[in-house]
Order: C-alpha cells, then sequence, then structure tokens
C-alpha cells in the first residue's frame, strides 16, 4: 500500500466565506435561506463553494432554520415488490419539491418500527408510513410531533390515503361468482394489518350479497412462504378459490398447491392484491387487484407539504383511491367435478382480527 500523504480536510463554511469575501453568515443563508442573499452574491458563493468541492450539512442546516428538506418513510418489507412502486411514487414527487428521502425498514415488527421512527422524528421535517403494525395510539403520537401521513390505513386525526378494499374485493367476488366458483377462501396476512381486516369484512359482505361461501385460514406471513404455508394447508382440503391478502402469498399459494400436485387454474382458482411486477412474470400469471400505487405515494407527499407550509390537515376522512381487477391466468371456470364448502360458512384457523 502507498502512502500518498496526509489526507486533504474536507472544505469548511470558513474556507467558502474566505475565498468569497463574504461573512460566513451570508455563506449560511446563501444555502438555507437563498432568497435573503443577493442574486450576484449567492451565485458567486456557489461557484466558490463548486470549486472547493464544499456541500452543505443538512443536519447541521437544520440547527438554525428547523427544517432538513428530509422526509422519514418507513415501510414494513423492504423485500415486497409493492414498495418499490410506492417509493418510487413518493421519491419522485419529493424530487420535484426538493426533498431528499430517509428509507426505514420495519421489517414487520412494531417495535422495530416505533424505535426507527423514534430516532428519525428529531431530522425529518415530515413521516410518510406505509402499511404501519403500530398501534393507533402509538401513531397519534408520533403525529404530534411532526406532520404524517399513513397509508393503507385510516387513522382518526391523522391523514391517510388508501385503497378502495371495499371494492376491489367486490370485484375479485364478482369474478370468481362469474367463473362457477360457490365459495372462496381468504388467505389471511397479518392481524397488525389494517387492510387485511378491511378485505376479510369486504368479502364476508361480498358472499353474503352474492350467495358465496366466505372462509378464512390465517394469519400468515405476508411473504411467499407465507404463502406456501398456506398453500401446504389448503392443499389439505383445497378450496376451488383462493383470494390471498397480497401477490406474494398469491404466487407462494400456487407454489404451495403445485407442490402437493394441484394445478392452478385447472383445480383451484387464485387472485391476489396489490398488481406488483412478480404478478406479471410468474406462471401462470395471476389475476390480481391492483391500484395506483404510485399516486399513493405521490399524494402521501402532497399532504405532508402542505401541513409543512401551514395548511389543515384534512384528517377526517381517509383519501380513497381507486383499484382495478386485472384478470391474467391464474382464475378459471370451475371444474364441475369438483365440489365446493357449504354456502354461507366461515371457517377459521388461527385468530382473527
Amino acid at each position: 500500500m502507498t502512502d500518498d500523504g496526509p489526507r486533504r480536510a474536507a472544505p469548511t463554511i470558513y474556507d467558502v466565506a474566505r475565498v468569497a469575501g463574504v461573512a460566513t453568515s451570508t455563506v449560511s443563508r446563501a444555502f438555507a435561506r437563498p432568497g435573503r442573499v443577493n442574486a450576484d452574491t449567492a451565485a458567486r458563493i456557489r461557484a466558490v463553494a463548486d470549486e472547493l468541492g464544499y456541500r452543505s450539512n443538512p443536519i447541521a442546516r437544520a440547527l438554525s432554520t428547523s427544517r432538513t428538506r428530509m422526509l422519514a418513510v418507513m415501510i414494513s418489507d423492504i423485500t415486497n415488490p409493492f414498495y418499490a412502486a410506492l417509493v418510487r411514487g413518493i421519491q419522485t414527487a419529493a424530487q420535484e419539491a426538493g426533498y431528499i428521502l430517509l428509507l426505514a425498514d420495519a421489517q414487520e415488527s412494531d417495535s422495530l418500527e416505533r424505535e426507527a421512527l423514534e430516532r428519525l422524528v428529531p431530522v425529518v421535517d415530515g413521516i410518510i408510513i406505509g402499511s404501519s403494525r403500530m398501534s393507533d395510539a402509538a401513531l397519534r403520537t408520533i403525529a404530534k410531533q411532526r406532520p404524517m401521513v399513513v397509508l393503507n390505513r385510516e387513522l382518526a386525526g391523522v391523514p391517510s390515503v388508501v385503497t378502495d378494499n371495499p371494492r376491489g374485493m367486490r370485484r375479485a367476488a364478482e369474478h370468481l361468482g362469474g367463473l362457477g366458483h360457490e365459495s372462496i377462501t381468504y388467505v389471511a396476512g397479518p392481524e397488525a394489518s389494517w387492510a387485511d381486516g378491511m378485505r376479510w369484512q369486504a368479502l364476508r359482505e361480498a358472499g353474503h350479497e352474492l350467495e358465496l361461501g366466505a372462509s378464512r385460514i390465517g394469519p400468515f406471513p405476508p411473504t411467499f412462504a407465507g404463502g406456501m404455508q398456506a398453500g401446504a394447508e389448503l392443499a389439505a382440503h383445497p378450496p376451488t378459490a383462493v383470494i390471498a391478502y397480497n401477490d406474494l402469498m398469491a404466487i407462494g399459494v400456487v407454489r404451495g398447491l403445485a407442490a402437493a400436485g394441484l394445478q392452478v387454474p385447472a383445480d383451484v382458482s387464485v387472485i391476489g392484491f396489490d398488481d406488483t411486477l412478480a404478478s406479471r412474470l410468474v406462471t401462470p400469471p395471476l389475476t390480481t387487484v391492483g391500484a395506483p400505487v404510485r399516486e399513493m405515494g405521490a399524494a402521501a407527499v402532497r399532504d405532508v407539504l402542505a401541513a409543512l407550509h401551514g395548511a389543515e390537515p384534512q384528517s377526517g376522512h381517509a383519501f380513497v383511491l381507486p383499484v382495478r381487477l386485472v384478470v391474467r391466468h391464474s382464475t378459471a371456470q370451475r371444474s364441475r367435478n369438483r365440489t365446493s364448502p357449504a354456502l354461507g360458512t366461515t371457517k377459521v384457523s388461527g385468530s382473527v382480527s
């Protein structure tokens, strides 16, 4: 290893001020509050900063401005492809407004989520939470400290953006009923998920109105492995139609059924939620309930920034985004030689949220 001599110290705000011929306070204002500095002076300061390689520290700048121009984004599972589209929507809207993101992954843990948020609150201007596993009370406590928007969850007193779960489940049930299925089994996700509870409730209501049986197994982890586990359980007494909490679980269900010798959709029709990229790549391509996920992220940024500029939060009710049923090849006409559970039954494995 060669010795290149002592490492050159990073340029400071004092270096920029000296070369530009201005006070350090002027340099600070040029980066933190450019509107309060003469345009020619600000341009000269930026040119000197670029030449010296100086970069302002947003955390340090926040000490005087109380603003970091950073937003915290908390997601439940970074490996779930649903969040890729959501975060991209948040990122695009934030960049257009001059903000950057700090992304945290709760790994489906309410304790990890709470710990990360407590650390992020002091250094961000606003918070966006996707599919929180924390309690309502804990979320309201965070919302009192920074402007916050919750996604995939309706929370009284806190701005929220959700998808139209009842309509999506209704369309899925209508589709399966139209294919001759007489009963539908719902594969449940996490107990702490607001969306999971809404989807199960919506299926029961749709089943009652459409005269379809509705049953539920779970809860399971909202992952491919969780879906595989559910598929193995379903294979013991296979239904003719399944709706899973999300696409990852639906894909796992397909694989779990296949491992037991059952074919999708010849033996069992399967529907997911989210319309992620993975739903189009698997075999068979997955029928799923899709929503404008990027728009959900952009809407959350708009709400947070509006609150930062003094707007009163619209927290009386959630902003609901439309959904659509995307029909692919994982659903088909029910085979006449297959029987379904009795109409109106509600079979539950595990605890129900």
